[in-house]
């Protein structure tokens, strides 16, 4: 949005009124189009103003400037709609300052969406024409039709991922439908593109039938290399991903389960080592048994974990769990027994102080408010805390998909993953508990150790291996 917004419309388009239903009102990032008058110390008092208003201010990014004023954006992060409101009536107010719009940043990034298809190459030549379409690409089909295996080489089939999803369980937000999710798998197939260099498509599959979607992605599954499975509610979400496992040819992976699953045992190695503690002979708890909860236990015992236990109130999750080899215990029995407790039940302030032992390594991850704030637990006594503010799957999935690609696998084993857990850990400097999510290395080093994993554990297959990434 380049133009010019009357304040009238700004204030229609960013009001309580209008607000989306589910709108999630925790924090919000309001960009400000101000124009303040050319004299000296007048950004100061537009700053002062937004720091009365109790605004936390970020980007602030010059427009214009002219003889008479300036024009800037200024982000600035607030609790709510009525925080916003109050904190224009504030700029407003000062003599040599108007604010001519404002609305949520992220509505104003994400106007257009996020992604396009574009090709490889310009096509400039009637020869290139030929090359790329007919006549040429018949000889391409032919020899693809003779060796499917070709397709590899010659289309984008082995350097693309599908992100499908239903939208039944999509971020903190619930059951919103297909087409409300397309925010969220534009966003994952940015940070495919940028960190992993892979092509990925989402598909919006209009059905809650376990059945209908299973069928949906196997026919639509030729045209990918891989499958990744998003925001799908549990216990579905585990029927859906198992029966896709077991029919289709390429990789498949529900990043709500797994992905989280790898970051999180990331984030535990580098909170133990800061701790001081041996997570191989630790007893981890796990609060929440959902999607993301049973992947990170189960994860954990896969990783050799010396005793996993875990709280739900769910007893549906129960079974799964014990098949799996953790322990079922009271909430008390977690937190008086764990070295380490990992919490993904979304809600907040579940942990009270009162509950955390001396020494004890605390991660709290959901999002956007933690089960106990790291600086309550450490206070209390644990050794290391953190919250899901850099737990973030970011970090996993592009490199995650990209070694599996590389190497041409059957399948996301489960040493696939550990690896890319010691990767991500092992990236992580100071006091950090897990690295930039932005630090391209950390993707290069996550991809490398995937496809040496597929390659040792025998899910590789060469002459499936993705060229050009």
């Amino acid at each position: 949005m380049c133009e010019h917004i009357s304040r009238w419309n700004a204030r229609r388009r960013f009001s309580a009124r209008s607000e989306p239903t589910g709108y999630s009102r925790a924090v919000l990032d309001c960009t400000y189009r101000v124009q303040i008058s050319h004299r000296t110390g007048q950004l100061a008092r537009v700053m002062e103003a937004i720091a009365e208003g109790q605004g936390l201010i970020g980007d602030v990014v010059t427009i214009s400037v002219g003889r008479e004023a300036s024009e800037r954006e200024i982000t600035v992060e607030v609790r709510d709609i009525e925080q916003a409101e109050r904190i224009e009536g504030l700029v407003d107010g000062l003599d040599g300052a108007r604010v001519l719009w404002y609305q949520d940043r992220a509505l104003i990034r994400h106007e257009g969406g996020k992604l396009h298809i574009d090709a490889v190459r310009r096509v400039a030549t009637v020869q290139e024409m030929r090359d790329v379409y007919t006549p040429g690409v018949a000889r391409v089909c032919s020899a693809i039709a003779e060796q499917p295996e070709l397709a590899g080489r010659y289309t984008m089939i082995s350097r693309s991922v599908a992100i499908c999803t239903n939208g039944t369980r999509v971020l903190g937000l619930g059951n919103i439908g297909p087409m409300a999710s397309m925010p969220v798998m534009e966003g994952k197939a940015v940070f495919y593109r940028q960190f992993a260099g892979i092509s990925a498509m989402p598909v919006l599959i209009d059905t809650q039938e376990i059945d209908e979607f299973v069928e949906t992605v196997v026919r639509i599954a030729c045209t990918f290399g891989g499958i990744h499975l998003e925001d799908i509610s549990a216990p579905e979400c585990f029927e859906i991903e198992r029966r896709l496992i077991e029919t289709l040819r390429q990789p498949v992976m529900h990043d709500d389960v797994h992905g989280t699953a790898v970051v999180s045992m990331a984030a535990a190695i580098v909170a133990c080592r800061h701790a001081g503690v041996e997570l191989g002979s630790a007893t981890v708890g796990q609060l929440g048994l959902g999607a993301a909860g049973y992947g990170i236990a189960a994860l954990m015992v896969d990783g050799g974990v010396g005793r996993v236990i875990a709280f739900d109130p769910q007893e549906a999750s129960h079974a799964r769990a014990l098949e799996k080899g953790i322990e079922m215990a009271s909430m008390a029995d977690v937190m008086g027994t764990a070295d380490v407790v990992v919490a993904t039940t979304g809600r907040p302030g579940l942990i009270d102080p009162s509950m955390v032992r001396s020494g004890q390594v605390i991660l709290a991850l959901s999002n956007p408010d933690p089960e106990i704030a790291p600086e309550a637990a450490e206070e209390a006594g644990a050794a290391f805390a953190g919250d899901g503010r850099s737990v973030n799957n970011v970090l996993g999935y592009p490199g995650i998909f990209r070694g599996a690609l590389r190497a041409g696998a059957k399948e996301i084993d489960v040493e696939m993953k550990l690896a890319a857990a010691r990767a991500i850990a092992e990236g992580a400097e100071g006091d950090e508990l897990v690295p930039d999510a932005l630090d391209q290395r950390v993707h290069d080093a996550v991809a490398k150790a995937v496809q040496e994993a597929a390659e040792r554990s025998g899910a590789a297959r060469p002459e499936l291996a993705a060229t050009g990434l």
